[in-house]
C-alpha cells in the first residue's frame, strides 16, 4: 500500500511541476509569389493571321506536334508564363467546309462544359469589338484544370480558341491570386487583338 501511495504522490508532484503550455496552430500560409512587372509586346508571327499584345515575361512556343501528328494549322502555339509555370494554349482554325463556324463554336462550348464536373460554376461573357473581333470568355470557378478559356472569331474566316492551364494540381484557393493576375494579361490580349486581313 505504501508503494502505491508513493507512486501516486510522485505522479501528482510530477504533474503539478509541469507548466500549462497552450499550443496554438500556425496560421495558414501560402508561398510568396513574386509578380513580374506588367509590360507588353506585340505578337506578330508570320504563321498567324492576327496580332495582339502579350506579356514581356512570357514566351511564345509554336506547337509542332499534336498527339504525335502535325497540328491542323501552323498557328497553334502556347504563351508560356515561366514565372507561374502556366500556359495559354492557343489553337487557330480557318473557317470553311471542313471546319464550319457552327462546329468550331460547338466544340469550344463542349470543351468548356467538360469542366462542369469539377467547376463550382461557369461564368461566361460576350466579347464584342468594333474591328470584326467577337467571341466569348469562360471564367471557371472551382478545382478545374483550366480556370479561363476564350474564343475569338470574325464568324466568317477565322476562329481562335485559348485555354489557361497551370502545371500543378488544381488548388483554387492558393492559385486564385495568380489566376487573377494572368487573366488581366489575357484580357490585354483580347482587347488588343486584331485580324491581319
Amino acid at each position: 500500500m505504501n508503494k502505491i501511495l508513493a507512486i501516486l504522490l510522485f505522479n501528482i508532484f510530477l504533474m503539478s511541476a509541469c507548466d500549462d503550455v497552450v499550443y496554438t496552430p500556425k496560421p495558414r500560409a501560402y508561398p510568396k509569389i513574386d509578380y513580374p512587372v506588367k509590360a507588353y509586346q506585340v505578337f506578330d508571327e508570320d504563321y498567324c493571321k492576327f496580332t495582339f499584345e502579350y506579356p514581356q515575361y512570357a514566351k511564345i512556343q509554336q506547337d509542332t506536334l499534336f498527339f504525335d501528328e502535325r497540328p491542323e494549322d501552323p498557328c497553334w502555339f502556347d504563351i508560356f508564363l515561366p514565372s507561374f509555370d502556366a500556359r495559354i494554349h492557343c489553337s487557330y482554325f480557318p473557317i470553311g467546309e471542313e471546319n464550319t463556324f457552327d462546329q468550331l463554336n460547338h466544340d469550344a462550348f463542349e470543351l468548356a462544359d467538360k469542366h462542369n464536373l469539377k467547376a463550382d460554376y461557369i461564368e461566361d461573357f460576350i466579347i464584342k469589338k468594333p474591328n470584326r473581333v467577337s467571341g466569348i470568355a469562360f471564367n471557371l470557378k472551382g478545382a478545374v484544370a483550366s480556370p479561363f478559356q476564350f474564343i475569338l472569331t470574325d464568324s466568317t474566316k477565322h476562329f481562335l480558341r485559348g485555354s489557361l492551364y497551370f502545371n500543378t494540381k488544381a488548388r483554387p484557393d492558393s492559385l486564385a491570386p495568380v489566376v487573377d493576375f494572368v487573366k488581366k494579361d489575357i484580357m490585354q490580349m483580347i482587347n488588343t487583338f486584331e485580324w491581319a486581313d
